[in-house]
């Protein structure tokens, strides 16, 4: 039998990556500090999905940089209302790489690039100012 653990993604700034996450409705789970690795794994999942749908954050102590974010492909969420999301992520100061403009899917980056997809469970009625709304940079 197979299950899926987690998707583990490597970051240079641990705070902020989970105020990023924070604002799509994942929660810190656990946290694991290996002195003698030198690293720090932080757990997020939404609610009732911990031990099921976990990302892992590796924080590497020993500064590093990382590219390539779109290499990895991205992560996905549903969430229960996209405008609703991608406002309150806007009033955060996160780029809307992808507007919803069909009622349906966003993409985002966190702040070490990794693309994040938003799902609307369906199809919410098209709006405005989102219809509208260019891509800004890649997703």
């Amino acid at each position: 039998m197979t299950r899926y653990l987690h998707t583990m993604i490597r970051v240079s700034d641990p705070d902020a990556t989970i105020r990023f996450f924070n604002l799509i409705g994942l929660e810190e789970v656990r946290r694991t500090r290996n002195e003698q690795g030198r690293f720090t794994l932080i757990f997020l999942a939404a609610p009732g999905q911990e031990g099921v749908a976990e990302v892992e954050l590796t924080y590497n102590w020993d500064p590093q940089e990382y590219t390539g974010g779109r290499n990895f492909g991205h992560l996905a969420y549903q969430v229960d209302d996209i405008y609703e999301t991608c406002q309150r992520l806007m009033d955060a100061g996160v780029v809307i790489n992808r507007p919803p403009r069909d009622g349906h899917m966003a993409f985002i980056r966190t702040p070490d690039g990794i693309s994040v997809e938003l799902l609307q469970d369906g199809h919410l009625p098209v709006q405005e100012p989102w219809a509208s709304m260019p891509n800004e940079g890649t997703w």
